[in-house]
């Protein structure tokens, strides 16, 4: 997400930390280059303006102006404009109800059913309550289906009448929540082509018959500024609480996160970052601003870490890295571990100064990854735990059982040894950087 747009103003900041003094002269080139940038990035052009007004005040400003490293003091501007333009702190969930009652709203094909889903299990990880799923959207087929089937995926119950009433499905599925100690009841409810009449009283006689907590608009990002006009059009007949941004990991641009909160007052709560159901994280202004401008985000590297990784597990095969007795059966278990965490490439983005290690393009070929894990699995235990006694023999039946090459093998053999070797190292304190 925001790859294009971080690109661009990573490069200013880069030709603003080389100047001694910032001047009228150089900071209208710099203003430009943010100002096409931010356009570029489908930013609403008022919010442009704005901002672009705003960091050049405070550039031009006396504390800048006698600053020692003015070009330090320049990024901080644009870092802070940044997050309040995205929101300034990071908005919370209302959930004091019991249960907290959360309506989902949105069109057809922002991926409304999915984010719900995807909100359950979250709501589950994080905070380790009980949601239940209610299937509200009666009109569009096998909507209740799917709903169903994303429940069953999570073993996360799902409460549905048919095709009855959603009014009433909703308060039925309220009191249900009640008698059985759920605390969170997640309503999913009928997506339209448009906003019309028709949708929004019967989202209105919803709202006053379950009176939620909140209600949540789901958005496509890529639908750009043309979500404004969808946000104001629910605002105005409904009392949005927020908005979640579905498929920002596929908009490279995301100008529309930049203008929501700036244009519409309403908060942006959840962003969804990869269609697996633990794809959805709470949205943090100050976070997001440091890693569209390359400053990486290390406390979300860490929570993802904490919530994934187990703790005595990796304490164990730490002392076994540092014993030397690291052997394939710990590779295995930590490369399990990592899976855990999602796609790697999306973790290098997160360490700060990725892109000028070359880590913010580096494209992890998940087969590749498959095919290391069942070279692993296809060995035995012995055979893990000694690589060295992998010869000819044992190496013809391992690329077999992986379904690989022999070469894979050695390939793999080979790089174990060198990672082993460099440990070693490590431990002993003789560690030399290659470069």
């Amino acid at each position: 997400m925001f790859e294009s747009l971080g690109d661009r103003l990573q490069n200013v900041i880069h030709k603003v930390k080389g100047y001694g003094k910032i001047t009228e002269d150089n900071i209208a080139e710099m203003m430009r280059e943010i100002r096409l940038a931010l356009l570029e990035a489908d930013v609403n052009y008022k919010v442009v303006k704005e901002f672009t007004t705003t960091v050049k005040e405070k550039a031009l400003g006396e504390e800048v102006q006698n600053s020692i490293k003015p070009g330090d003091l320049f990024v901080k501007i644009v870092q802070d404009e940044l997050t309040e333009l995205l929101g300034g702190e990071s908005a919370s969930l209302n959930t004091t109800g019991n249960p907290a009652i959360l309506i989902l709203v949105g069109l057809q094909g922002s991926g409304k059913t999915t984010t719900i889903g995807k909100l359950a299990n979250l709501l589950r990880k994080k905070h380790s309550k009980k949601p239940l799923l209610v299937a509200c959207d009666v009109y569009r087929p096998a909507a209740i289906d799917q709903l169903r089937q994303i429940g069953k995926q999570l073993n996360i119950e799902v409460y549905e009448e048919g095709k009855k009433n959603p009014c009433e499905i909703s308060k039925n599925a309220v009191n249900y929540a009640k008698e059985n100690g759920y605390d969170y009841v997640l309503i999913d409810t009928a997506g339209r082509l448009h906003i019309d009449d028709e949708l929004m009283t019967e989202l209105e006689n919803m709202k006053d018959a379950v009176n939620p907590q909140e209600i949540l608009l789901v958005i496509d990002s890529m639908m750009g500024q043309d979500a404004i006009n969808v946000i104001t059009g629910f605002n105005d007949k409904l009392p949005l609480t927020g908005v979640i941004l579905t498929k920002l990991d596929g908009d490279t641009r995301g100008g529309v996160a930049l203008s929501v909160r700036h244009l519409t007052n309403i908060p942006i709560k959840f962003i969804g970052v990869s269609e697996k159901m633990d794809g959805l994280d709470y949205f943090d202004p100050k976070r997001m601003a440091g890693r569209i401008l390359g400053m990486g985000d290390i406390v979300s590297l860490v929570e993802k870490a904490t919530e994934a990784i187990d703790e005595k597990e990796a304490e164990k095969t730490a002392k076994r890295m540092q014993q030397g007795k690291f052997d394939l059966e710990d590779f295995l278990s930590t490369m399990k571990q990592m899976k855990k965490l999602g796609p790697l490439e999306n973790l290098l983005k997160l360490i700060p100064g990725a892109k000028k290690m070359g880590l913010n393009n580096v494209k992890i070929d998940p087969k590749q990854m498959a095919h290391v894990e069942a070279i692993v699995l296809s060995m035995t235990p012995k055979e893990r735990r000694n690589p060295d006694i992998i010869k000819a023999s044992r190496k013809t039946r391992i690329a077999k059982g992986s379904g690989t090459s022999v070469q894979e093998v050695n390939k793999l053999l080979q790089q174990f040894d060198q990672m082993k070797k460099m440990m070693k190292q490590m431990s002993n304190g003789n560690f030399k950087m290659p470069f």
